[in-house]
């Protein structure tokens, strides 16, 4: 946050790490495989976490010492965790982990988040501790693995969904997929992973640092892969067949869709 100081990215949810704030996937990284095969049964994960602080999506905000826009004095950055302390309908009052209070505009902040579950093989959206919506995901050949490198038909145990905290970086209402919502990989993280075991140049470590540090979809044509989606045309029967993307069924991509943001924090575990 800026006065008119930046805090941490990431959320604290319970003992989760969550990041608070393109095109349609493409057949080479991301996107679908073959015919859907059967997987293993999905069961209900666990419950949410204990506490799930607001944050702050879309675009920075300000915040304002009185419930107007006279008086401005801290610009909070983009995915900023706040405490909600008074929730109104146009302003609502916060407290910042560094204790400053305020009011900014109601619209310019949320609790809602996404789990995913790969051993559940489930998608769940929360409203700060309280799920809302449980559906069963489909994931590709690996589901159980972390993605460290773009995967190909040579390579199918590549095709993996990464694990960690991002974010959604772009709304696709028409995606291959029906809808897609686009997630920040690769992060800055895994290029530095990537940068370590030779899998980047330096250059293609900068372009995806730069890339998370303006806000930006990150390149998504590196060796680390890319176009990791939240999609639809799932099966709905918790199978294995994309290509690390997450694919829900469309009735349930549907139960989501306006509930989420540019900025809604993803947590894939």
């Amino acid at each position: 946050m800026r006065a008119l100081f930046a805090v941490s990215a990431l959320l604290l949810c319970g003992g989760l790490a969550v990041p608070a704030a393109a095109q349609p996937a493409t057949p080479s990284e991301g996107a679908a495989s073959e015919a859907p095969q059967a997987g293993p049964s999905a069961h209900p994960a666990a419950g949410a976490p204990a506490q799930a602080p607001y944050h702050v999506i879309g675009q920075p905000a300000t915040m304002f010492s009185r419930p107007d826009s006279t008086d401005p004095y801290l610009e909070i950055d983009f995915r900023e965790p706040l405490h909600l302390l008074e929730d109104g309908p146009r302003w609502s009052r916060v407290r910042t982990d560094g204790g400053a209070e305020g009011y900014v505009r109601s619209h310019a902040i949320s609790n809602v988040w996404v789990r995913v579950s790969k051993r559940a093989q489930r998608a769940y959206l929360y409203e700060g501790t309280r799920r809302v919506v449980a559906a069963p995901a489909d994931f590709g050949p690996n589901a159980f693995l972390d993605k460290k490198r773009r995967g190909s038909q040579l390579r199918r145990d590549d095709w993996r969904t990464p694990e960690g905290t991002l974010y959604i970086v772009r709304k696709n209402p028409h995606s291959r997929f029906d809808r897609a919502l686009v997630l920040n990989y690769p992060t800055a993280a895994d290029a530095a992973r990537g940068l370590e075991n030779g899998l980047i140049t330096p250059r293609e470590h900068r372009q995806i640092v730069e890339a998370q540090e303006e806000l930006a979809p990150p390149p998504m044509d590196t060796p680390l892969g890319g176009m990791i989606e939240i999609h639809g045309d799932g099966t709905g029967e918790a199978r294995n067949w994309t290509r690390g993307c997450v694919a829900l069924h469309n009735r349930d991509l549907s139960k989501i869709w306006n509930r989420v943001e540019v900025g809604t924090p993803v947590v894939i575990e």
